[in-house]
């Protein structure tokens, strides 16, 4: 069957490819895995890094759902952060060996073609497509929590009492509206380009990490009570079936929901220079970064706020934390920064869900593959997943319009459908471990986890899995008891997307089954690192 679409050549002569150009020749390594150079490649290492900050954006997450976390557990529901880093971390320790092997656009779904079977790649990218309209919707109803507490102005729908809050009917109205403006302006930059997006999103980055710096050095200054504080629970373990590890669980949401995306270094590998090099370790840094930086946030912050048991802090979160000890005045810059944060987050999820649906596409693994799939001569970017991107966060958005839990919904969804393709990485690649396939022997002077792979591969299995459990188990806390199918959304949601992406998958499976030649290679034909035989 042909391949529309395909300006690469097939696997037969990439394999014959050999890495005879000097080291950092992407393009003729890019050719190794059948594919040309069509993407812009334009991208630093800071360019590479502050990509996955953005999406993981401590000032978007943090300021977003500190609330809940402190609401669902108290100060002592910090402890989350430390384990949720722990477990993502071995994920991203895969991760970055993955990305040192495969730099190709479409990250997870370009790594779970290369390691497992056809319908496992299929199932991956067509999830996490779905994960990161979903996460740009969450993401974009963050500008409620921010916005009209610097200016009522921003509160276009209902009034005071509605500022900062996307739990009344007002506040709902409100959120989608301003999220509504906030998708349009990052499907607009993402069609323009990739250096346009870069440039926002370093300065983005460049803000987020000077702002949460100064804010933490500004907040220690105001420090009323020890470190003890997180082993203060106030209560909120009572009333749960299993007392406060209940409590605990859910509380871990709200870390769960911050410490993804950090795979978005390697979906921009085509056009990221030097990829094999940069990737992996833009990978690591960003979820390090954001897991010292996020959690010296909330630790100095809750040593600093004037009144530890204040309400506020669970309806109104990080923000009224940050005015409440620094005052009007300075308390409104941090939130305008935390505004930008947002901003450049939304951008980096839309950024990398087109540049997977791209991937997906130019394998022929999507319905109308060759139109998807046709970059624009002119700004070197795929536009139609950028406007398709952009249509479906608007739809979503508009279908949860006025509802009261659509924030908390949204969030746990996306953090489901990320969860469930990051398994179907971490789990072929377990399975090639034990089975001596990997790391390969010509894995090449790329990242490698050595003797420690086998152990931290299992634990990001077995980390994934229970997380997965935990996000979807249906509970009044989280997605409400006012209708079974908001309760049940999460399990209900991934069905339906696991029913339609199966119809897919059947009705394209002899074109998913010869899509191999677009990626390179079958699993059973791994193509060699550059200079390997």
């Amino acid at each position: 069957m042909s391949n529309p679409g395909n300006t690469g050549p097939t696997t037969a002569s990439a394999a014959t490819v050999s890495a005879e150009g000097p080291p950092g020749d992407d393009s003729g390594d890019l050719a190794r895995f059948g594919y040309r150079q069509e993407l812009e490649r334009s991208l630093g290492s800071f360019s590479s890094f502050a990509a996955g900050f953005s999406y993981i954006s401590i000032m978007t997450g943090v300021f977003q759902l500190f609330g809940f976390g402190f609401a669902s557990g108290g100060p002592a529901f910090i402890w989350t952060w430390p384990l949720v880093f722990i477990g993502q971390g071995a994920v991203a320790l895969c991760f970055a060996e993955m990305a040192g092997q495969f730099p190709l656009a479409g990250g997870v779904y370009q790594w779970s073609k290369n390691i497992a079977r056809p319908a496992t790649s299929w199932f991956a990218g067509w999830i996490m497509a779905i994960g990161a309209v979903v996460t740009a919707a969450a993401v974009a109803v963050a500008y409620q929590v921010i916005l009209p507490q610097v200016s009522l102005a921003f509160q276009i729908v209902g009034g005071s009492a509605d500022a900062g809050l996307t739990t009344t009917p007002n506040g709902a109205k409100n959120a989608i509206l301003l999220a509504l403006g906030l998708v349009v302006f990052t499907t607009v930059v993402n069609i323009v380009g990739v250096r346009l997006m870069a440039k926002i999103n370093n300065f983005g980055v460049a803000v987020e990490l000077i702002g949460v710096t100064l804010l933490i050095v500004l907040l220690a200054i105001h420090i009323k009570r020890g470190p003890q504080v997180v082993t203060h629970t106030q209560g909120t373990g009572a009333g749960q079936s299993l007392g406060y590890l209940g409590a605990f669980l859910i509380a871990s949401i709200m870390s769960a929901y911050v410490f993804y995306g950090f795979d978005t270094a390697g979906s921009l590998a085509e056009e990221t220079r030097e990829p094999r090099r940069h990737a992996p370790k833009a990978i690591l840094r960003a979820l390090t970064a954001a897991f010292l930086a996020g959690g010296l946030l909330m630790l100095i912050g809750m040593m600093a706020v004037g009144n530890i048991s204040a309400k506020e802090l669970g309806t109104l979160g990080m923000p009224y934390l940050i005015k409440s000890t620094l005052g009007n005045g300075l308390g409104n810059v941090f939130l305008i920064c935390s505004a930008i944060a947002i901003t450049v987050c939304c951008l980096a999820v839309q950024t990398a869900a087109i540049r997977l649906i791209f991937a997906m596409a130019r394998d022929d693994r999507l319905p109308f593959g060759k139109a998807i799939a046709r970059v624009s001569p002119r700004s070197r970017t795929p536009v139609v997943p950028a406007v398709l991107t952009g249509v479906l966060t608007i739809a979503l958005l508009l279908v949860n319009i006025g509802n009261q839990r659509v924030f908390y919904i949204l969030t746990s969804v996306a953090i489901i459908l990320f969860y469930i393709p990051y398994l179907m990485v971490t789990g072929p690649m377990l399975l090639r471990r034990l089975r001596g396939q990997w790391p390969r022997p010509d894995h090449g002077p790329y990242f490698n986890l050595g003797r420690w792979g086998t152990p931290v591969n299992v634990f990001a299995v077995l980390y994934g899995a229970a997380m997965t459990v935990n996000l979807a188990w249906p509970r009044k806390e989280v997605y409400g008891n006012d209708h079974w199918y908001f309760q049940w959304g999460a399990v209900v949601f991934t069905a339906v997307i696991l029913a339609v992406g199966a119809g897919l998958y059947l009705t394209h499976r002899h074109t998913a089954s010869t899509s191999a030649p677009r990626g390179g290679t079958a699993p059973e034909e791994l193509v060699p690192a550059p200079g390997q035989s």
